[in-house]
């Protein structure tokens, strides 16, 4: 039986659905019409999307969650993949009573949407908000595709020796000096990101904090992702779908200078192979928005903007 959202204007409620031997924290921030299932980042929370909630929630019903191994999602007793995520939006998207809501997501939860509407055909489509994982080299536009793959190899070691981390006594509040400086330099407020890096910490045996997904979750997430080439499910698929890009690039700093080079040329290629096929597929919207990744937190009512123009185009009979 489907769920009763929360009236318009309340607090949102919070609630677990459980699918398989994983429980899925969903929060349900109500609303009235046509149903979005918000869909969050690699490392991130539902709270990322509070802004952009509340201002749909005037003429969609809104309901996030966290994903598996992430927030206040449990990880399963099973490896993180793509198919498991997507049964757990079967799992959310029916326990909540709108099997076909629209899913909106932002980075990893981006492309799950993009996935999950191309997998589903009674799914409206889906909006991905800058979720396009690391490409193929030739896509990496003015750089050999050697030098790619040293520096995507590079980026691999990176990422995997962060996963799971385990924080030393002073290391909450680095963080928090972390986030403080890249809210100041992007110009949200540091108290956005609060709530979601306390849906973040975990316990570990020995009384210290994790940030979550655990290491071996983490681990198996991205190399999930590295599986996933969105622009060669963006020519195959026939389902409709909003592609959302960030217009700037967020300075790394000089010890990461080579990494930026890098994504500066990936984005040149993502673009060039975005306008060619969206001039050939009607079905796909390209947008780009004056934003960095963080785009939740900086552009919030422009996302919402976006996001509401195109479900209102969509063809929502079924």
């Amino acid at each position: 039986m489907p769920s009763s959202a929360p009236p318009a204007g309340s607090v949102p409620s919070d609630r677990t659905v459980r699918h398989g031997d994983a429980e899925l924290a969903v929060r349900d921030h109500g609303g009235t019409g046509p149903a979005l299932l918000l869909l969050h980042g690699a490392g991130r929370t539902l709270a990322d999307w509070q802004g952009v909630a509340a201002e749909l929630t005037a003429d969609h019903r809104v309901v996030a969650m966290d994903l598996r191994a992430h927030g206040h999602s449990s990880a399963g007793s099973g490896p993180w993949t793509i198919p498991a995520v997507l049964g757990d939006v079967d799992a959310v998207l029916d326990a909540c009573g709108i099997p076909d809501a629209v899913p909106v997501g932002h980075s990893l939860g981006g492309m799950v949407a993009a996935l999950y509407a191309d997998a589903h055909p009674h799914t409206p489509g889906a909006v991905n908000l800058d979720g396009f994982g690391q490409g193929r080299p030739e896509q990496y536009v003015g750089l050999d595709p050697e030098t790619v793959r040293e520096r995507l190899a590079r980026a691999h070691e990176v990422s995997r020796a962060g996963a799971g981390r385990v924080l030393p006594p002073e290391g909450l509040e680095a963080v928090r000096g972390y986030h403080r400086a890249m809210a100041d330099q992007l110009g949200f407020a540091p108290e956005l990101l609060e709530e979601g890096l306390r849906r973040s910490l975990a316990e570990t045996g020995d009384g210290r904090l994790a940030l979550r997904p655990e290491r071996e979750r983490a681990v198996e997430m991205l190399d999930a992702m590295d599986e996933l080439d969105m622009v060669a499910l963006y020519r195959r698929t026939t389902r409709p779908l909003l592609v959302v890009r960030a217009g700037r690039l967020a300075d790394q700093g000089d010890q990461l200078a080579w990494y930026d080079e890098l994504m500066a040329a990936y984005v040149k290629g993502l673009d060039r192979e975005l306008t060619a096929l969206a001039a050939e597929r009607p079905s796909l919207r390209v947008r780009t928005v004056d934003a960095t990744h963080a785009m939740l937190l900086e552009r919030p009512r422009v996302l919402a903007e976006e996001t509401r123009d195109f479900v209102h185009h969509l063809d929502l009979r079924n």
